[in-house]
């Protein structure tokens, strides 16, 4: 190949290639197209080509059919989870017309999902073009104030903000927080510190007689901090870093601080609590309005626990139970003084372990044998246990969909709560003093529903459900296929119910495979068009998650990694053989980690392929680790500069590096200014490399957002714009008629 690089008249726009060439553990590694690792002018222009090309390819009538329909299902009445503290409920409501969603506060359950209730947050009102959203929330103790994470353009980089909820006005605010997320914010309860106005807890009882009056302010918060995106240690751009060194992102930089409420106080001059954080490990927080406990995960295998209590001003973390090779993951019960830790340590399939605070706190615990069994280890995967009254919920996946049991304090199993079949179940929140608890659930042919359950008797009462009107019945059945080492691998098949597995369907398959990240069953009202016109969803419970146990994520991580493309090669021959599939018409669709299977099984098997739709992808694996969240996921992936092991077998898999001249599928890659986990040039080196060596007529085109990130917060109006593309894409590669009739 020569260094220069023609298109054709309708081709894609021409890349030139700059080819460098890197030493790596005695292998020359060409890399042609490094230069599409910057942010400089000439990138810039090339993107734009990019996207006019990409926008030549996709403006087709199979977008314009889908447009309009895509915007009734966009524009759908949408309820979050319910939040129970003190006597309010928080919930986010997404209605029709709006762009992001508002927070609620209601009274009672009645109001759930009405306008009957106090409007905390509420960015449709915001600048931006609906680009800046509230991406999370924490309610402090007994409800009285609010802490939420405010972004620009999916960039998941936040400014903290505390709201009044009596009173519904923003009274703090912390800027420049970093990467600081739901689960690194907790709460201490009031100690008679100062409030926003520099008067004290006494004070305020002092002042007032009004029972309508807000609440005395909490004492403070605990919270994780991270430096910037796309900048090293030092606050500089971490591409500057010099060539022979992996840059640290910003966002690797780490620290546990204290934040007095009303001090204004900005992150660098809070109290700090622990800054000694590796890059691959990342601070969990939980507390019980005094007692800190904060889970040290690292990577996605193991975890620390450690412990504070005292004055926060002070604080400063000591062990609970360090040096497992265990994950461990940290409940409070602040009602019976106990800890209570799920981990897989002596259960491949997860049970909990509990303790007394005070012992655990004085570190008399450093020792999974300190600890009582509360909840034994089942036949189902433990993925986590919540607190309701006088309850334990336990949720569990077994055969990767969603089991909820209601447990009494003891761990004794009373009965298992009522749910439909294939469920996926989230955002569990269990009221302190009620026999109650809130949860969503969902399934491929159920929209998501806000959902009340009577802990006393496990049925359900459904609260508010998204507005999306499916209009045919979904039949889903869960099938096997034997992978190439013999292991027997589940997928979901999803069509309309008069769908036969007769060969001749369009079907589009998709997985994950890694992260411990379960693939569970979930209503897309996007993919309803395409069930509608006689396709098969296909979802493959590839190894890599959790679905059946960290054995599970072991055999598809690291050196394993291979047998995760391979299952999903597996699930799309069998859906051919079996006969749900035109072996001719079959789809692949994944994200992130999912981008880097759809990224190796277009290199790996061209031709097994119709259609590939990239997003927000790995594909360079020899140079992952030197951006953004990249050095996080070297325990997942292994470390191909400073591992020789590790680089033979990230080498023989890695997209960018085994990408063969042939004829591609017709292959969409997207991806994101606004991207801080998986930098744009993945994307962007894989699109110019592919385009190259396309010996076929299908195209291969990129799609870049300015004003996106990885996937949070993107308003209504671009979720329809991307999907319209994105099913477009595929509904003419797949030869499918919008309304159901093949062209």
């Amino acid at each position: 190949m020569t260094d220069t690089d023609a298109s054709g008249p309708d081709g894609p726009p021409e890349t030139p290639r700059r080819t460098v060439t890197d030493e790596l553990h005695g292998e020359s590694i060409t890399d042609p197209y490094r230069w599409l690792e910057g942010d400089d002018d000439e990138v810039r222009e090339w993107t734009d080509a990019q996207n006019e090309y990409a926008e030549g390819v996709l403006d087709t009538p199979h977008r314009e059919a889908l447009a309009d329909r895509f915007g009734s299902l966009g524009r759908v009445g949408q309820y979050g989870p319910v939040t129970p503290a003190g006597d309010r409920l928080f919930q986010e409501v997404k209605r029709p017309d709006d762009e992001q969603p508002v927070l609620y506060a209601y009274d009672g359950p009645d109001a759930v999902g009405t306008d009957e209730g106090t409007v905390l947050v509420d960015p449709n009102g915001w600048a931006g073009d609906g680009t800046v959203s509230m991406d999370w929330f924490v309610p402090g103790p007994e409800g009285a104030y609010l802490a939420y994470g405010v972004a620009e353009g999916g960039d998941e980089q936040y400014d903290v903000r505390i709201v009044d909820v009596a009173t519904a006005e923003v009274v703090e605010t912390v800027e420049d927080a970093g990467r600081t997320q739901g689960n690194g914010f907790a709460w201490v309860e009031s100690g008679g510190s100062a409030d926003a106005d520099g008067a004290t807890d006494a004070d305020d009882a002092a002042d007032t007689d009004d029972d309508d009056a807000s609440a005395a302010p909490p004492r403070g918060f605990y919270y994780v901090t991270t430096g910037a995106a796309g900048d090293d240690g030092d606050g500089n751009d971490s591409d500057d870093a010099d060539e022979g060194d992996a840059p640290s992102d910003g966002q690797l930089d780490k620290a546990i601080r204290y934040h007095e409420f009303g001090s204004h106080a900005a992150p660098a001059d809070d109290h700090v609590v622990a800054d000694e954080v590796g890059e691959t490990t990342w601070p969990t927080l939980v507390t019980d309005g005094d007692a800190l406990i904060a889970g040290y995960v690292e990577g996605w295998e193991r975890s620390d626990v450690y412990g504070y209590r005292g004055d926060p001003t002070e604080a400063d973390l000591r062990p609970v139970l360090t040096g497992v090779d265990a994950v461990f993951t940290p409940t409070i019960d602040g009602d019976r003084d106990r800890l209570l830790l799920a981990t897989d340590h002596g259960a491949d399939l997860s049970r909990v372990l509990a303790a007394p605070l005070d012992a655990a706190l004085a570190g008399e615990t450093n020792d999974p044998e300190a600890f009582d069994e509360l909840v034994p280890e089942t036949d189902a995967v433990l993925r986590g246990v919540e607190l309701a009254g006088d309850r334990i919920l336990a949720h569990y996946h077994r055969d990767a969909s969603s089991e909820l049991a209601i447990l009494d304090a003891d761990g004794e199993r009373e009965r298992t709560v009522e749910l439909p079949a294939f469920p996926t179940v989230a955002g569990v929140h269990g009221a302190s003093d009620e026999p109650e608890a809130y949860l969503t659930v969902q399934s491929f042919a159920e929209p998501p529903a806000v959902r009340r359950v009577d802990l006393d008797d496990g049925t359900t009462e459904t609260l508010c459900r998204q507005s999306t009107e499916v209009g045919f019945d979904i039949e889903v059945s869960q099938e096997w296929f034997e992978s190439a080492d013999g292991t027997d691998v589940p997928a979901f098949v999803v069509r309309r119910s008069d769908v036969d597995p007769d060969g001749d369907n369009p079907a589009l398959l998709s997985g994950y495979g890694g992260f411990r990240v379960n693939r569970t069953p979930t209503f897309d009202r996007f993919r309803l068009p395409f069930l509608a016109a006689g396709g098969v969803f296909v979802l493959a419970t590839l190894r890599g998650g959790t679905e059946y146990g960290e054995p599970w994520h072991e055999a598809g991580r690291r050196e394993n990694k291979q047998r995760v493309f391979d299952d999903a090669l597996a699930v799309a021959d069998g859906i051919a053989e079996t006969g749900w599939a035109d072996p001719d018409r079959i789809g692949v669709v994944g994200g992130s980690n999912g981008g880097l299977l759809v990224g190796a099984l277009i290199t790996q098997r061209p031709n097994r392929w119709a259609v590939a739709l990239c997003h927000v992808p790995l594909l360079d694996m020899l140079r992952f680790h030197r951006f953004l969240l990249g050095a996080s996921w070297t325990t997942e992936y292994g470390q191909p500069e400073e591992d020789p092991e590790a680089f033979t077998y990230i080498r023989e898999y890695s997209p960018y590096h085994n990408a063969p001249e042939t004829d591609y599928p017709a292959t969409m890659f997207t991806t994101a200014l606004g991207d801080t986990r998986v930098h744009p040039s993945h994307a962007r080196k894989m699109t110019a490399l592919v385009q190259e060596r396309n010996t076929g007529d299908e195209p291969v085109i990129l799609r870049v957002e300015d004003d996106a990130g990885h996937g949070v917060g993107k308003p209504t109006s671009m979720q329809v714009r991307e999907n319209s593309e994105r099913w477009g894409f595929v509904f003419e590669r797949l030869g499918m008629g919008v309304e159901g009739e093949a062209n």
